[in-house]
């Protein structure tokens, strides 16, 4: 049993709640997907390798509780209680695992990171920059361009001020080697385009169309298999479900370099957001609509004080 202190949006919040996961689960059914908190309780199988206090994380469906129940295989023993860890739990895993078994990287490749300032995409800059390649990052202010060049992307680019088109074009006339997408709609169909020869394009989600009926944004699929074919181009599309025997060691992986000051872990607790930071189960509604609205940088975390009483 664990008292859960940190609980992290994800844009897939939105997918699991209307059934597009699961359509077997019927409402009322618990939301969320990650947590960190501290053990206050201890199963028998459980209490070989856990302490009563000990701090930890875990990814499991309905993490959005002040309690909840997790089998002990999937929680991770850490070092405290940080919010900084729970951002490695499913957004840095996917940029790690997805990186590593689909992206193919090497010095010298330019890769393009859609959403680059947001949980996910935070990763994706930073391990393309461990793997010395150049990045490319799309962002929606000048603030979220700052933030991804304090972390090492090469070039920025505000969607909002320029035209995302027309700089890759200019600046990037060969393609670029690797896009890293989680937006969908216009922006995979301009991804699609902007790939070099062999290039391959990285799906891990397609925002855009989360909160349509269909959960999706239309795209130019017609001209599909002639554009991959011109350019002996591929799609690769990345689920974290499907990849859980390389998570323990890319969590490990990943737990190693923050610790070490390698990767930075930026959290954004809506303190910036009109009604104040995101705290209490109340608040995730906020957090989510947040989210969908682009406002954050980095992970969106939402506290849960001992003290608050759930209005839920």
């Amino acid at each position: 049993l664990f008292s859960s202190r940190f609980v992290g949006i994800n844009a897939s919040d939105i997918n699991y709640s209307a059934g597009r996961y699961d359509a077997s689960v019927k409402p009322p059914f618990d939301i969320g997907f990650e947590g960190v908190g501290e053990v206050v309780a201890l199963g028998l199988s459980a209490s070989a390798d856990y302490t009563v206090g000990q701090a930890v994380a875990y990814v499991k469906a309905g993490s959005f509780a002040e309690y909840t129940v997790v089998p002990a295989k999937q929680a991770v023993p850490l070092p405290s209680v940080k919010p900084e860890f729970l951002t490695l739990m499913v957004s840095g895993a996917t940029a790690y695992i997805s990186l590593k078994e689909l992206g193919e990287l090497s010095e010298g490749k330019k890769v393009l990171v859609t959403a680059a300032a947001g949980g996910t995409g935070q990763f994706a800059v930073q391990l393309a920059k461990k793997a010395k390649c150049h990045v490319i990052g799309t962002c929606s202010s000048d603030e979220k361009g700052g933030f991804l060049k304090s972390i090492g992307c090469d070039r920025t680019i505000n969607y909002k001020t320029e035209n995302v088109e027309s700089v890759l074009r200019k600046d990037y006339p060969e393609g670029v080697d690797v896009v890293y997408e989680s937006i969908g709609g216009k922006m995979f169909d301009l991804a699609l385009n902007s790939l070099a020869t062999k290039g391959r394009l990285i799906v891990i989600g397609f925002i855009a169309g989360y909160q349509n009926p269909t959960g999706l944004q239309p795209i130019k699929a017609e001209s599909l298999p002639a554009k991959l074919l011109k350019k002996s181009a591929s799609i690769r599309g990345f689920f974290l479900n499907h990849y859980l025997s390389e998570y323990k060691m890319a969590l490990k992986h990943l737990l190693k370099m923050y610790e070490r000051g390698d990767l930075a872990c930026e959290v954004d607790f809506g303190d910036m957001s009109p009604e104040g930071k995101f705290t209490g189960l109340e608040s995730v509604f906020r957090a989510v609509d947040y989210m969908y609205m682009g406002k954050n940088i980095g992970k969106i975390v939402v506290e849960l004080p001992h003290s608050v009483n759930s209005k839920l």
